[in-house]
């Protein structure tokens, strides 16, 4: 669910560390939203980021 279909970002996974340097692992999850778009002249709804929403890649259907 937490992979944009325009570009491909998905969940990148890191280690989270406490102030006492106590690690855990973690996953940062990228901000997708469910958008109604034209994709080949119909539209459809995709999970796009909001990096590809606002600079443009998707072209919004109504």
């Amino acid at each position: 669910m937490a992979k944009c279909d325009i570009c491909g970002k998905g969940v990148t996974f890191g280690i989270k560390v406490s102030h006492s340097h106590r690690r855990s692992n973690r996953a940062w999850k990228p901000n997708v939203k469910r958008v109604k778009v034209i994709q080949n002249g119909t539209p459809c709804h995709v999970y796009a980021c909001t990096r590809c929403l606002r600079s443009g890649k998707v072209t919004r259907a109504v």
